[in-house]
């Protein structure tokens, strides 16, 4: 294989399926499933779930030096007392990383967003910016 193909990873069997069960989920706090490439496999794969996570833990336990693909549920109370569960696909490729990885995230993240459905689809260079102001900015939430 030449250096400049990039190679595009499928979605494992068992990433594929709590994908679904991610997207059917019946959430009452905020939840977070993390996913992330095995090289060796060039697959897809659950990394973490979190359930009833904050936007700052979960910038805790994601790696500042490694891409991510993180499937997360907000919970937003509205101003009226209303309250919805958006779902959103942030991609985190931070500054700095091989660019053999930063190419095989970027070239897997089409095919992994065909299969999550998701249509909120963020993008983030820094960790530190992960924060709840930033989600309800992207979100369109004042």
């Amino acid at each position: 294989m030449a250096d400049s193909e990039v190679r595009v990873c499928d979605v494992s069997e068992e990433a594929k399926k709590k994908i679904k069960a991610f997207r059917f989920k019946r959430a009452s706090t905020n939840c977070a499933l993390i996913l992330k490439i095995d090289k060796e496999k060039l697959s897809i794969i659950v990394d973490e779930e979190h359930e009833d996570i904050s936007l700052e833990e979960l910038r805790e336990e994601l790696p500042s030096s490694q891409p991510r693909y993180v499937l997360y549920i907000y919970k937003n109370v509205h101003s009226d007392g209303r309250t919805s569960y958006p779902m959103c696909f942030i991609f985190i490729s931070p500054a700095g990383m091989k660019p053999e990885l930063s190419m095989m995230y970027a070239g897997s993240k089409p095919s992994l967003i065909n299969e999550t459905q998701m249509t909120k689809i963020f993008e983030l260079r820094d960790l530190d910016e992960l924060t709840e102001e930033w989600l309800k900015s992207q979100l369109g939430i004042r």
